[in-house]
């Protein structure tokens, strides 16, 4: 159960409780007891009780898009899955669009967890109803915070505003600093963020301003069983999908092997090198063998991937100022004799990798749940 605020009036004490009554119900009974129609007309007084709290909207429902939207959070009070998840985390939400914002924009909810990763700062709280620009808040004073490795100018981060001029919302020097979310406003020199405040300005982890360009490759096959068979779910009948996963170092979160993109770089090399590097190990493989692993690894590249996001990302690094956009792509190896020959071996940015069931109860990094989603729904897979 959340704790309650301290100076709480009596009535909000009670719509308090009335919260921890209906938590306590969705960890006791499942929720095929309950019809649908019902429960949504019960969750009404609960969203209102988080409202008054001041807490943004922490229940979630079905819509049209259910991008997992997980922070990282030590202590879930209850995983999220379906219609009714409740954590303790006030960032293990999925996306919803309220307010101001625009019919098709969501809000970003990993992008204003309370603490910046792999640091002890701290963001602004940053509510629903203020994350949209054009929602006057005089009050908003973000924390600025740019992490030691970027300053310390690699070769792959921006230098500070300031001491370059650089050409926001065109390919800059090889650089792209187009958005696929569209035209972006620069304030002061600065580009802001497309979906709105995150409570932090700079550019945390992330080496440039403005959008950072990564790739996504979401290699799949079937689950079979010893005869060769598709597996199928037991309660959706649909056949089962398998996606190599791998464990990131930095977070320690289950993730679709993905990186950025190189300047001048085209996404289709990028989505082929990340995939041989973090899945394969492939920088650390013999000739012989790294020979034989990267012919079947551009072979599976070269067959017609299927483009399943292009856009912005809910990610916990990004911040107002600098902010992570993905290009995701599904390589199916139908049947199964390609990729799914090769042993899997963790590269020096994954910690693990494995063939992993999809199923809407996985809890991955940023945005990569909803990427899923989208490749069962067009492979017509369980979910």
């Amino acid at each position: 159960c959340p704790r309650m605020p301290s100076s709480t009036s009596p009535r909000k004490a009670l719509h308090f409780l009335v919260i921890c009554y209906w938590m306590f119900l969705a960890d006791q009974y499942p929720e095929e007891m309950f019809p649908l129609a019902w429960i949504r007309f019960r969750l009404d007084p609960v969203r209102l009780t988080f409202t008054l709290f001041g807490f943004p909207l922490a229940i979630c429902s079905s819509g049209i898009i259910r991008p997992g939207a997980y922070c990282s959070c030590p202590y879930p009070a209850r995983s999220c899955r379906n219609t009714n998840p409740f954590s303790s985390c006030c960032c293990n939400l999925y996306m919803t669009s309220v307010g101001a914002m625009s019919s098709s924009k969501l809000l970003h909810v990993k992008s204003r967890c309370p603490l910046y990763p792999g640091s002890d700062i701290k963001r602004f709280p940053v509510p629903d109803d203020k994350v949209d620009w054009t929602q006057e808040w005089p009050q908003y004073e973000p924390v600025s915070y740019t992490a030691p490795s970027v300053l310390n100018r690699p070769q792959w981060a921006d230098p500070d505003i300031g001491s370059f001029s650089p050409h926001f919302n065109a390919v800059d020097d090889a650089v792209d600093r187009k958005s696929f979310e569209g035209n972006y406003r620069v304030e002061n020199g600065k580009p802001l963020n497309p979906f709105g405040r995150t409570g932090l300005t700079g550019r945390g982890l992330l080496g440039r301003w403005g959008p950072n360009h990564a790739a996504d490759p979401i290699v799949t096959r079937w689950k079979v069983n010893k005869s060769g068979a598709k597996t199928h779910h037991p309660v959706s009948k649909l056949p089962v999908l398998q996606f190599v996963s791998i464990k990131r170092i930095d977070c320690g979160e289950w993730a679709i092997p993905g990186g950025m993109v190189d300047p001048g770089e085209q996404v289709s090399v990028t989505l082929q090198r990340e995939f041989s590097e973090e899945a394969l190990n492939s920088l650390s493989l013999p000739p012989a063998k790294k020979e034989e692993t990267l012919k079947r690894i551009t072979e599976l590249f070269k067959s017609a991937g299927v483009q399943v996001y292009k856009g912005y990302v809910d990610d916990p690094r990004n911040t107002d100022n600098a902010w992570m956009e993905t290009v995701a792509v599904n390589f199916h190896d139908e049947s199964g004799s390609s990729v799914s020959e090769l042993p899997l071996q963790a590269g020096d940015d994954a910690g693990q990798v494995q063939w992993v069931d999809m199923d809407s109860s996985l809890a991955l990094y940023a945005s990569h749940s909803h990427f899923l989603e989208r490749v069962a729904k067009e492979r017509k897979a369980h979910w």
